[in-house]
């Protein structure tokens, strides 16, 4: 009616009128924009000159999002910045820069929680560093310290400083734990024993010459240490599974699992809608549903280095790659992005898979010089002739940066065999796997 009072016609009144409505959905006025300018500086320069300080803020700004911190994590490897498990004696409640490494925050330890860290780093402050597992135990309450707690403490590498291996810690706290109990009771009903005219009762934080000594049980394999990690921290720390075939994935992923997590600000993601990617993991998940037809089809949950994503699978293509959706299958998987409106995160919709096991690899064996090769080629086939497989052989002449991919007669499995084998006698450093492109 303003409008129309001082003789604009109403169609064009509104007209305005929606055009600054659609407007305002993304307009800065101009001390907003030079706001976000100068934080964009802010954070482009500290990222540059603080960065494992930058990323340890980050992280703990996503304490609680395992995906996000795997992905930030994901980011500092690539970076060359180590992550250091998280320590009773160094670590602070939030992620920490320790010597330009970052320390792994213990708030972030399942079942712990802040009111339990803030207490362990108050006593460690007062008191000093504990000495033990067992001076440890006896420093705090039950109300911080229980099976469950000391059982992740353990698994997420907290009790490393303590000099013993993770499965001889594990091995041996329930001993100390009741020697604990014990002697709080025995405290409390003023009971004494020899010990404690000695100076110091076993297991208790006096004297460490009490300790009883912990079996030689050597440590878990890398399998179960990332497990552990896994199961109390959300993340693969110490490493990842998919390491070892970090050569085959560079050659043939598109895309991570992280790439498919919507932005809370700006409602998108890094993928698009009906975008073709490949992406390549462990199945974590699955879960088979019937349809209307009584057709089964599946969704699976993949792991990648990043994160996880689900992946959508039809009953046809279940049909057809049914054996090879297992749990802990290595695989590639080739599909279509699907976001919708109101997802916080995107799913695949499998076109084709193929499993890890299946992708022919290059072994690759380096000599110095071509005589070394003329010396040792006879010895190398011999070993690849022992081996029957996929996998093709590739020699290296490391002076002249020349290569020889072998005929297919001599196409051998190195997992199985012929990569070990080669290491033997040529020396580990002197032989590599390297992964190949699929051809979808």
């Amino acid at each position: 009616s303003g409008c129309v009072s001082r003789g604009i016609p109403p169609e064009v009144a509104n007209q305005i009128f929606d055009e600054m409505v659609a407007f305002a959905e993304y307009a800065f006025n101009k001390a907003h924009s030079t706001g976000y300018a100068v934080v964009c500086y802010w954070t482009a320069w500290l990222k540059y000159y603080y960065r494992p300080e930058f990323m340890a803020a980050l992280m703990t700004s996503v304490i609680d999002q395992g995906d996000k911190v795997s992905e930030y994590i994901y980011a500092c490897r690539q970076m060359k910045i180590s992550i250091l498990p998280p320590d009773v004696n160094q670590g602070r409640g939030e992620f920490s820069v320790q010597d330009g490494k970052i320390r792994y925050g213990l708030n972030a330890i399942r079942g712990i929680g802040k009111a339990v860290a803030d207490v362990i780093i108050r006593e460690r402050e007062k008191n000093g560093p504990y000495r033990s597992a067992a001076d440890f135990m006896s420093r705090l309450s039950q109300k911080e310290i229980n099976k469950k707690t000391i059982e992740s403490f353990i698994k997420a590498g907290a009790f490393d400083c303590f000099g013993h291996t993770r499965k001889q810690e594990m091995t041996h706290y329930p001993m100390l734990l009741l020697e604990t109990e014990k002697t709080r009771k025995d405290q409390m009903s003023g009971q004494q024993s020899l010990f404690d005219f000695l100076g110091g009762t076993p297991g208790a934080s006096q004297d460490s010459a009490w300790e009883t000594k912990y079996p030689d049980i050597g440590e878990y394999d890398k399998d179960q240490l990332l497990a552990f990690e896994k199961e109390v921290l959300g993340i693969y720390l110490s490493g990842h599974p998919l390491e070892e075939n970090e050569s085959l994935l560079r050659k043939n992923v598109t895309a991570k699992s992280s790439d498919f997590i919507v932005d809370e600000e700006s409602g998108e993601a890094p993928l698009r809608d009906g975008e073709q990617v490949v992406l390549g993991g462990i199945i974590t998940g699955k879960t088979l549903k019937t349809t209307k037809n009584g057709q089964t089809m599946a969704f699976i949950t993949l792991e990648d280095m990043t994160g996880s994503v689900e992946v959508l699978i039809f009953p046809k293509d279940y049909e057809k790659y049914r054996h090879e959706l297992v749990e802990e299958e290595r695989v590639l998987i080739s599909g279509r992005v699907s976001l919708g409106a109101d997802d916080t995160a995107g799913k695949l919709v499998l076109s084709k898979l193929i499993a890890f096991r299946d992708v022919p690899m290059e072994i690759w064996v380096q000599f110095e010089n071509r005589d070394a090769y003329d010396r040792k080629i006879a010895e190398v086939k011999d070993i690849l002739k022992q081996f029957d497989g996929i996998d093709r052989a590739v020699m290296f002449l490391k002076d002249t940066r020349q290569y020889l991919r072998l005929p297919d007669e001599f196409r051998t499995s190195a997992e199985d065999g012929a990569q070990h084998a080669l290491g033997l006698v040529f020396g580990k450093e002197n032989i590599a796997l390297v992964g190949t492109r699929v051809k979808w």
